[in-house]
């Protein structure tokens, strides 16, 4: 089970923990960590993400970085996180919450990575649990999107354990590694939805 201490008093600026995680919104004495990370993990993030800028690592894209997030939260329409382990403060990953929709849809997509030295170990799973109780408590949302190749077999396992279900198949929906690549789409519903879709499921 995940909690929140609100920072500022605000569901949407909160340190989420859970057993042994911990996420917080990026800052600026982040970058020498991320920026090593980012780089020891280079040729096994690069072949799922956009290709990275020239300058991609640098502590000037870092502060953009920051800033954007930064606007992004505070205009309600997304919301980064950075992952540590909370027995050492090391940084393990990101994820972010984007294209954030209120009114009817109150929904968004959801993102992240992992470094190579901490890949295949559980904690992304436990992350985005944690996350998810996040997105549909705080937050109020009650739909969470999420992209993934087919290939990418260790994302589609992440996100089926995760409760999302697969529900279509985009052709050339995102710029991967300089191509355009073709995505299976899914969803987690709000547990409160999910009993209901069950209800209906079963007439």
């Amino acid at each position: 089970m995940a909690f929140l201490r609100p920072a500022h008093d605000s569901a949407r600026e909160a340190t989420l923990e859970t057993r042994s995680l911990y996420l917080r919104p990026p800052q600026m004495r982040d970058w020498r960590q991320w920026a090593e990370l980012r780089a020891l993990s280079r040729e096994f993030l690069s072949p799922w993400e956009p290709t990275w800028q020239s300058d991609a690592l640098t502590r000037s894209a870092f502060r953009r970085r920051i800033r954007r997030q930064l606007r992004d939260g505070q205009e309600d329409v997304g919301y980064a996180f950075f992952l540590f382990r909370r027995s050492n403060h090391a940084l393990l990953g990101g994820m972010t919450l984007s294209n954030v929709q209120r009114g009817a849809a109150q929904s968004c997509s959801v993102g992240y990575w992992i470094g190579r030295p901490h890949a295949g170990q559980g904690h992304m799973s436990e992350a985005l649990k944690g996350l998810l109780g996040h997105c549909f408590g705080p937050l109020g949302l009650h739909r969470v999107e999420a992209a993934c190749m087919p290939a990418n077999v260790a994302s589609r396992t992440l996100l089926e354990k995760s409760g999302f279900r697969c529900e279509g198949y985009a052709r050339a929906y995102l710029k991967i590694a300089g191509s355009w690549r073709d995505h299976l789409l899914y969803a987690a519903l709000s547990p409160r939805e999910r009993a209901a879709a069950g209800k209906e499921d079963r007439g």
